[in-house]
């Protein structure tokens, strides 16, 4: 084992900081490379105004990307749902390690399912993707903007605050807290964020094939394909984390099927679309990247991206 450890960016948060240390483990693990965690405090981490009035993107990984820049740490692992589409000049996502589970959760009082919420509840979450995708199935609850940790908005609802909150499956089982989850949405009901449940890892491009080459060792080859394909939705449709588009792509048996929706926030109006094209081999990104572009541009002739440009007028008027 290397003797000096190589320094993994990683933000603040308990969920950070427990995905971060899982994906430094599997990298010992296979390679033998001691690593620290550097703890970082993002912009998003320390304001109070929500992700919407923000822009979303960018608001978790900038600080991280400054240090990696500046070469205060040698790599950094983000949520992949975080992250702009857009590359970051000098660069690189060396390794996208396998995905956990994409799918959202309901967190509610009294144990109850999302059909057996009364009429009126109160729904807290932070994603305009969520409220648009459940208003559009049930236009009866209340949707509430919230932030905070997972911990935090978990809290409301033991507070009675509000009677229930959606927060992805995956950073709940990061944070040990699945026992807390009385239903889940599956891609039928609801489609994730665009790379939900996977992590990222991004380091200096001219070291990803130098020292750092040793970060492949965690990269998962279908969940890039599946990942790329998704984020070329959102690319082509100039959207970002806080518009409402949902994307999933699952690869299985040489084939990729990508599914994806854009949905008013008021869930009134919706454009949903689904593809599938052979992929050989995962490694064939060219091919993911092409499905991608190929099911936005439909989707914008049906006139998702005026559903996007609505979103985005409906939250600078906020």
């Amino acid at each position: 084992m290397n003797a000096t450890p190589a320094r993994l960016g990683t933000r603040r948060s308990t969920m950070a900081t427990t995905q971060s240390q899982g994906v430094a483990d599997a990298i010992t693990e296979r390679t033998g490379r001691a690593i620290e965690l550097e703890l970082i405090t993002s912009f998003g981490d320390v304001t109070k105004a929500h992700l919407t009035q923000l822009g979303g993107t960018g608001v978790f990984v900038n600080a991280l990307r400054d240090e990696l820049v500046a070469d205060t740490i040698d790599f950094a692992v983000h949520s992949l749902k975080d992250l702009p589409t857009a590359p970051a000049d000098g660069l690189v996502l060396a390794a996208i390690p396998e995905r956990d589970d994409p799918r959202d959760a309901l967190c509610a009082r009294d144990g109850l399912k999302f059909a057996d919420l009364p009429a009126g509840s109160t729904i807290g979450t932070g994603s305009p993707r969520r409220v648009a995708q459940l208003a559009a199935l049930r236009p009866d609850l209340v949707y509430v903007p919230i932030r905070g940790n997972a911990e935090t908005r978990l809290g409301k609802v033991t507070s009675g605050e509000l009677d229930a909150v959606v927060l992805a499956y995956a950073g709940l089982g990061r944070v040990g807290r699945r026992d807390d989850v009385t239903d889940v949405f599956e891609p039928e009901q609801m489609l994730p964020a665009p790379g939900q449940g996977a992590l990222a890892v991004e380091c200096r491009a001219e070291r990803a094939d130098g020292d750092l080459a040793y970060l492949s060792a965690v990269d998962h080859a279908p969940t890039r394909a599946e990942v790329v394909a998704e984020r070329t939705v959102l690319a082509e449709l100039e959207a970002g984390c806080a518009a409402p588009v949902g994307a999933y792509g699952e690869y299985a048996e040489g084939r990729l099927r990508l599914r994806a929706a854009v949905v008013a926030t008021n869930g009134s109006t919706a454009v949903r679309r689904e593809q599938t094209v052979d992929l050989a081999s995962p490694v064939d990104l060219d091919t993911a990247v092409a499905l991608g572009r190929d099911l936005a541009r439909h989707m914008i002739a049906e006139g998702a991206d005026r559903i996007v440009a609505e979103a985005f007028a409906e939250r600078d008027d906020l």
